[in-house]
């Protein structure tokens, strides 16, 4: 029940949040401005100049279809990334003595530089879309899978009873108990497997395309095109950051609500 002074709490957060948020906005711009000026803008364009860059490249016509291309990869590793990693870490987690023997191989795995798997994936593969998806899904699942299994490990022993007690099969014991209880957690796993997503997604790109996000900035490394580069990168930079807060937002409502 709220009472009148959470009531005048509320906006007050909600304004100092915001405030706090362009402050530190702003800090970034002119740190940023500074450091182009002492370097110079050959070799990091100022925010101003990268604004300009940016605007000339999403006006040009191949953009729309590199955007494109890039998003349908992304899109399908992401999905691939979060199903696949949900429904293993609840595998995992729920299977105890699974999870103990494939956690560490998890971990090894994931432990290897990408960078060595790329030659495997694009001979199996080829250059093209599948050699993308399968770049970000190699990246992004096993965080995915390993916050999931941690969170289904830490649910109460009395949710499993309650479970056993109503006879649930082992879907519905995963979709009614074990996904409800792991939300949060499955949300802080979810949050890092997109961002490595995007960078797997992104990698491919420079290795196993001809079109994309990725490849283009590949163009602009070659050329030295550093206006190129920071245009690019500031894109990406503002997309993961508004997904990530978004999602940062779900999971602290779902902590408060929990």
């Amino acid at each position: 029940m709220s009472t009148p002074l959470t009531s005048t709490l509320k906006p007050a957060h909600t304004h100092r949040k915001w405030s706090d948020g362009l402050l530190l906005v702003v800090t970034l711009l002119a740190l940023w401005q500074v450091a182009s000026s002492l370097l110079g803008a050959d070799v990091l364009p100022g925010p101003w100049l990268t604004f300009l860059k940016l605007k000339s490249i999403m006006s040009d016509e191949d953009f729309p279809e590199n955007l494109r291309v890039t998003s349908v990869a992304f899109a399908l590793g992401c999905a691939i990334s979060s199903v696949g990693g949900v429904c293993l870490g609840l595998v995992l987690g729920a299977r105890r003595l699974a999870g103990d023997i494939v956690e560490p191989i998890l971990m090894a795995f994931y432990a290897i530089p990408k960078i060595t798997l790329y030659p495997v994936v694009l001979l199996m593969f080829g250059l093209g879309l599948y050699a993308k998806v399968t770049f970000g899904v190699i990246h992004g699942i096993i965080p995915i899978t390993i916050f999931t299994m941690s969170a289904v490990r830490s649910m109460r022993p009395v949710f499993a009873r309650a479970a056993r007690a109503c006879r649930l099969s082992p879907l519905a014991y995963a979709r009614y108990v074990l996904l409800p209880a792991a939300v949060p957690e499955v949300l802080a796993g979810l949050r890092i497997g997109f961002s490595l997503t995007l960078l797997g997604t992104l990698i491919g790109e420079m290795f196993a395309s001809q079109s994309g996000i990725g490849h283009m900035l590949m163009i602009a490394m070659g050329r030295n095109d550093s206006q190129t580069i920071m245009a690019l990168a500031s894109l990406l930079f503002i997309f993961a950051t508004a997904v990530n807060l978004a999602l940062l937002n779900w999971h602290q409502r779902l902590i408060k609500a929990s």
